[in-house]
């Protein structure tokens, strides 16, 4: 494998600028929440190539505090079954803190991603009964061959979470990059106790977010919305003194 000295400057790679700018703008505008997909795992080898990419991230520290279980094959089945089971008698117990509320703009950007969601697969407003459905996919991984855990050690407090969503965005631009789906899911965090004991990880290790990912079923209704994106104006504030 290709180490991150080898490849930290960037240098030597035959492309200019521009080209590099161009496949990262790609990837970003390419890329969407994938919520259903095709059954077949994929082949180990293209897993490791997303793992490679992604733990070239860089860290506070360089510390690399991210640790990742990753599922396969019946290993996904058994852990769907075991956390659908589990969460039907369990209460949510996030190691952070989910957010307080949504108020303001974030309310409203929050909603609009849901309807979109609902529009896409036929869920009417005011159909709590299938859009509690359409939650519990979640669960399910939406159909998934594969799960990324994503731990961090307690002691990182955080910034250790800081930098593991550094490597969930690093995941998801490599799943990308090879035409794969995934879809990172603070839900399954939700139930971090279970996660914990489910693969004997240490009780330091705190779950930060699940990734579903695989290949994604591209004629899938709910694959085919995009959210919005504030523009620069609107979320920066310049300064020049």
């Amino acid at each position: 494998m290709t180490t991150t000295a080898d490849s930290a400057s960037g240098t030597g790679s035959g492309t200019t600028p521009g080209e590099d700018t161009a496949a990262l703008a790609r990837l970003l505008d390419g890329r969407r929440s994938c919520r259903q997909y095709l059954a077949e795992p994929l082949e180990r080898s293209t897993v490791e190539t997303v793992l490679d990419l992604a733990r070239r991230t860089p860290s506070w520290c360089n510390t690399q505090p991210w640790h990742i279980v990753v599922t396969d094959g019946d290993g996904t089945d058994r852990f769907r079954t075991a956390l659908l089971e589990h969460l039907s008698t369990a209460g949510m117990a996030p190691d952070f803190p989910f957010p307080e509320r949504y108020e303001g703009e974030y309310d409203l950007r929050r909603k609009e991603c849901a309807w979109q969601l609902y529009e896409a697969v036929g869920i009417a407003r005011g159909d709590r009964a299938a859009s509690g459905r359409q939650t519990a996919r979640n669960f399910e991984f939406f159909g998934a061959p594969h799960v990324a855990l994503v731990t961090t050690e307690a002691a990182l407090g955080t910034y250790g979470a800081v930098d593991c969503g550094l490597y969930v965005q690093s995941f998801l631009l490599a799943a990308e990059s090879l035409g794969l789906g995934a879809i990172p899911q603070a839900a399954l965090a939700a139930y971090a106790p279970f996660i914990r004991s489910y693969f004997g990880l240490p009780e330091t290790r705190r779950v930060v977010c699940g990734i579903s990912f695989g290949r994604p079923d591209r004629e899938a209704a709910a694959n085919n919305f995009r959210t919005h994106r504030r523009p620069v104006e609107d979320t920066v504030t310049w300064y020049s003194g």
